[in-house]
């Protein structure tokens, strides 16, 4: 049986998924400053990073989201496992996403109530999740230091679970997907 026979009857969900390196060496931003000063911002050099799958509905902001110290086929497979446990049993999840190497592997196992379409190659303006990276960069993650591998991933965490559904919702809007008019 095909996923798009399983999906008859039930209510579609579209979510778009993509993947952030996070790590040490952080993201400088501006700042508002006095005129004449020069304000100072903390930039630190080590090289340790964590990775942070999500999965956006831009519709109702749903989300899952999954943070590991790796990209790789096994834990896109936990990834789908999590997006799966999070969809009711009368719900199928569209997955839009790119083409990155564990995207496509064989070994993937893609759950029941999940379909995936592929974005086209070299084309990240079409996944709205861009948009999530550099807000949770700009406004959580930028112009500070930590301490090592555990503080990284629990200010990801933290990062991300400040995130309500409707300010998802605004950030992954997709006005391709809803037919939206830019004005």
């Amino acid at each position: 049986m095909t996923q798009t026979a399983q999906a008859h009857g039930k209510t579609v969900r579209v979510y778009f998924m993509d993947e952030a390196r996070i790590g040490q060496q952080g993201t400088l931003t501006r700042v508002w400053a006095r005129r004449g000063s020069r304000p100072r911002a903390i930039k630190q050099t080590k090289y340790e990073w964590v990775y942070l799958y999500t999965a956006v509905a831009p519709a109702t902001g749903a989300s899952t989201a999954l943070i590991a110290p790796t990209v790789n086929t096994g834990v896109f497979n936990v990834f789908l496992t999590m997006l799966r446990d999070d969809l009711k049993s009368d719900e199928h999840a569209v997955l839009i996403m790119d083409q990155a190497g564990w995207h496509v592997s064989k070994k993937l196992r893609l759950p029941d109530n999940i379909t995936v379409l592929l974005l086209p190659a070299h084309s990240p303006e079409l996944n709205p999740v861009e948009n999530l990276w550099h807000y949770l960069r700009s406004h959580y993650l930028s112009n500070r230091a930590y301490r090592d591998y555990d503080d990284l991933m629990d200010a990801t965490g933290q990062a991300y679970r400040a995130l309500p559904p409707e300010l998802l919702q605004s950030i992954c809007r997709c006005a391709y997907l809803t037919h939206e008019k830019k004005v």
